[in-house]
């Protein structure tokens, strides 16, 4: 192998350093450069998706069929049939989803006499749920030869062709109020199970006139809600001696009347 003998650069033939230093320069500031375009365009990018994201989304919740109502969910009845709740809610099959005024759906169903709380909301993609709390009867009230079922806040909600047993029986005039009823629908609550079986009816004349009609014929001047706890102890105790009228109206100081 011949090896030739390396010729030495002489100083025209090296590189000259400005030009390497414009060189560097050159390519710093093309850089530069194209790194502004990009970030010109990211945002122009950015700006396009953004709208066309926005333009199809519109178009998907408002204008298309994907999600429109489909199928109405109910849970929670039981007294009310599924169908009532229906027919009370009126959501219009085929409406868009986003659209539905969900106030007014509640307001329509919370208008059913046995409805105490009602929770509407859209289960996505295509269905409504409606949630229904029942109110829950704690007496039967007569009323003008007529029975329904009382719940704890005084409200009326359904009839009855003959009052269950289970139930305790209120007596009551049209002219009762609200208030009044939910009086007695709280001292019928308070009654511990051994004294509500020895109740044949409660009677309510007005606020704070509540009475109670024992199964033995005896009567019991309850007076208002206030202590129910207390008065259904002193009334236990009482009816150890049997006697034709009780009253518990002052707790602390009760009163009978010898038969």
């Amino acid at each position: 192998m011949i090896t030739l003998p390396r010729t030495p650069l002489t100083g025209s033939d090296r590189p000259d350093p400005d030009t390497r230093s414009r060189s560097r320069s050159r390519r710093r500031f093309a850089r530069r450069q194209w790194l502004r375009r990009w970030l010109v365009w990211r945002y122009v990018i950015g700006s396009v998706l953004l709208v066309g994201l926005t333009v199809a989304g519109v178009w998907l919740v408002f204008l298309s069929s994907a999600l429109t109502v489909k199928h109405v969910d109910v849970q929670g009845e039981s007294m009310l049939s599924q169908q009532q709740v229906l027919t009370a809610a009126n959501v219009p099959s085929g409406a868009h989803l986003a659209q539905l005024d969900l106030g007014a759906i509640r307001a329509r169903v919370a208008g059913l006499a046995a409805v105490k709380r009602v929770d509407v909301s859209r289960e996505w993609p295509d269905g409504v749920l409606i949630k229904v709390t029942e109110r829950r009867p704690v007496a039967v009230v007569e009323l003008n030869g007529r029975y329904q079922a009382l719940d704890e806040d005084g409200v009326l909600f359904r009839s009855y062709v003959h009052p269950p047993a289970s139930l305790p029986r209120v007596v009551s005039t049209a002219a009762v109020g609200t208030e009044a009823l939910a009086e007695a629908a709280r001292v019928v609550a308070a009654l511990p199970s051994g004294l509500a079986a020895r109740v044949d009816h409660v009677g309510v004349r007005g606020v704070d006139q509540v009475t109670l009609t024992m199964r033995s014929g005896s009567t019991v001047l309850w007076g208002s809600d206030a202590q129910s706890a207390l008065k259904a102890q002193v009334l236990v105790r009482l009816l150890a001696q049997p006697a034709r009228a009780y009253d518990v109206s002052v707790p602390g100081q009760p009163v009978t009347t010898p038969r």
